[in-house]
């Protein structure tokens, strides 16, 4: 198979970096500009992932360090084989010299297996690292067999984060620790309801009770079986990590069927502030985790924003509410800058990815090192974990919601700004 990189040695590509914060341009052709491609699900039922791409593409362009890089922009149209199909286009046709990608397994996973495949730099990420790594093995089920990434690199939490974030949270309330769950059968569902690495063993020795109905198929329109199952479990805790139309129909049908649990803590779907108001009043005390708000105390090493600064800009452009994932895409902007400043020929897939692997620095979203600190050994060159904390929905008087963070432990950097409240 001809790779890019094997056509890159015959011939001259070339590009340009201009580094921010005094770091080394590297020395290619001068007027070039390095080649991004970058792929997230701005259609689709993921659409709202990728809801601030536009803002964070024309904050890039508008910093001194973007000035230097052309920016490719496909959409995934929240399919798997349409990530591949478009990322495999981005590197043929389009020469990009590192790509980014962002948003669920469903995305980052089929754009980084091809970058792996086609031998081109990729850094990913929101996508909780296990289904992110062993998502892609060629045999998940088998550990011994599982391989590093040669050009395959992500950033961001994993599951042992989020179940001690939802632990966390659920201890602040008495309940009797039945928990109902909602795996879908995708990505991200089969990871979290794995009996070995996902929430089934840590629940267990916590002394919770799962019941795990099965996997159910995204865009489904009925949830009578799960809510049958919690309710005869008496469960008074409900957690999964479901797609954002999907729990509005749970939950709408949770509430007319009588069943009202505790908590509520739900991966993915209530994320964002527009899927918590298409509940009305009934989205007040949801919870879920929180991977970036304008409170956690970080600034983006392009811009010098905080947090908050990055936010209220949002809102101030767009008209709406600041979401999490904005600060993720900026911070994959932010290392692609740091990454390319450091090379001296971006188009030189090799040099890149160690450039990748060697990053240590401060962003948006916090300190970002792929050093394997807090992660097994076979994830330690590919993965870098970000922190987590969770937060609950809660009403304004004003009207809509805000999301508070009430469980820190993880994180104690990040602020709270209440506790954990029932829902009722």
């Amino acid at each position: 198979m001809l790779t890019r990189r094997k056509l890159l040695k015959t011939t001259a590509a070339s590009g340009l970096a201009l580094a921010s914060g005094g770091l080394s341009a590297p020395a290619i052709a001068q007027g070039a500009k390095i080649r991004l491609g970058y792929v997230s699900p701005q259609s689709g039922p993921l659409a709202a992932f990728a809801e601030a791409d536009q803002f964070i593409l024309d904050g890039f362009a508008a910093s001194e360090a973007g000035a230097n890089f052309e920016v490719i922009v496909k959409d995934s149209q929240s399919n798997p084989n349409r990530a591949a199909e478009v990322a495999k286009e981005l590197i043929i046709d389009d020469g990009i010299d590192l790509m980014l990608v962002a948003s669920t397994p469903e995305t980052t996973n089929p754009v980084a297996t091809t970058c792996e495949n086609e031998e081109i730099p990729v850094i990913s990420t929101v996508a909780p690292w296990q289904p992110w790594f062993i998502g892609q093995q060629g045999n998940p089920g088998d550990p011994g067999s599982w391989e590093p990434f040669n050009y395959a690199y992500h950033f961001f939490w994993g599951l042992e984060d989020v179940i001690a974030v939802f632990t966390n949270m659920w201890a602040q309330l008495d309940t009797n620790k039945s928990v109902g769950a909602l795996f879908p059968n995708d990505g991200d569902g089969n990871a979290w309801g794995d009996p070995n690495v996902g929430f089934p063993p840590v629940l267990g020795d916590q002394g919770y009770t799962l019941t795990d109905p099965g996997r159910y198929q995204n865009l489904t329109d009925d949830f009578s079986a799960q809510i049958n199952a919690f309710k005869q479990a008496n469960a008074e805790i409900v957690t999964g990590v479901v797609i954002p139309p999907d729990f509005t129909t749970f939950w709408t049908q949770a509430k007319q069927q009588g069943f009202t649990p505790k908590a509520a803590s739900i991966g993915k779907a209530i994320l964002f502030p527009q899927a918590v108001e298409a509940l009305g009043n009934a989205g007040h005390n949801l919870s879920s985790e929180v991977w970036w708000s304008p409170t956690h105390p970080f600034a983006s090493s392009l811009t010098g924003q905080s947090s908050g600064d990055l936010a209220r800009g949002f809102e101030a452009a767009t008209g709406r509410q600041w979401t999490q994932p904005i600060g993720f895409a900026h911070a994959l902007f932010e290392v692609a800058a740091n990454v390319m400043g450091r090379v001296s020929d971006a188009s030189d897939p090799d040099e890149v990815s160690e450039a990748i692997g060697a990053t240590d620095m401060q962003t948006i979203v916090g300190p970002l090192a792929w050093n394997g600190a807090g992660l097994p050994p076979f994830a330690a060159k590919n993965v870098a974990k970000t922190p987590l904390v969770g937060g609950q929905w809660r009403l304004k008087d004003s009207g809509g919601y805000e999301l508070v963070i009430v469980d820190n432990k993880t994180a104690p950097d990040v602020p709270t700004g209440g506790v954990m409240e029932a829902i009722t």
